[in-house]
């Protein structure tokens, strides 16, 4: 029998792999992972480019590790198999499409975005250029007293619910 957590152990495999991959200058999301791995990761609603972009940053900026990455994948992989029942949407929303950077609500910049990138990433309609859990993300989280992960449970366990969101960000805010 399968235990449900064996997904894991492959994913840091594939994970160790796109670090050795990327230090030997294979830096792409093309060029990263074998077609074996491409397919283990749309089973677990996880794209080549997330994977790639989660290593190149976990490698270029090295504030983001392995844990991180596989606490999002979790939270993405269990909406995925429980609320789509493993079964993509077929769309990608275009970047362009996103609030603004520039964009507040309640005087805080960027967080109508995060909130728009956090769906999309729940759903696995992520454009390739872009990523939750960026190098504008972490840091807004961090200032915030979140991490990806934590954001991320927070706008499935809201859902639609704007205000919630931005009440919970405030409030973690100023909890610490």
């Amino acid at each position: 029998m399968i235990k449900d957590d064996d997904w894991k152990l492959e994913f840091r495999q594939v994970w160790e792999r796109g670090v050795a991959a990327w230090k030997a200058g294979k830096n792409s999301a093309r060029t990263m992972f074998s077609p074996a791995d491409v397919a283990f990761l749309a089973s677990i609603g996880c794209t080549a480019q997330e994977l790639f972009d989660f290593v190149d940053d976990s490698l270029g900026w090295d504030d983001l590790d392995f844990e991180t990455v596989l606490a999002v994948t979790a939270i993405r992989r269990a909406y995925f198999l429980e609320v789509m029942k493993g079964q993509p949407t077929g769309r990608t929303i275009p970047m362009n499409t996103l609030p603004a950077k520039s964009a507040a609500v309640d005087g805080i910049a960027w967080l109508p975005r995060l909130i728009v990138k956090a769906r999309i990433k729940l759903r696995g309609e992520m454009d390739p250029d872009l990523m939750y859990g960026c190098g504008g993300d972490r840091p807004f989280l961090r200032r915030h007293q979140m991490t990806l992960p934590q954001f991320l449970q927070l706008v499935w366990d809201k859902g639609d619910d704007d205000r919630a969101i931005v009440d919970a960000v405030k409030q973690a805010a100023t909890a610490h």
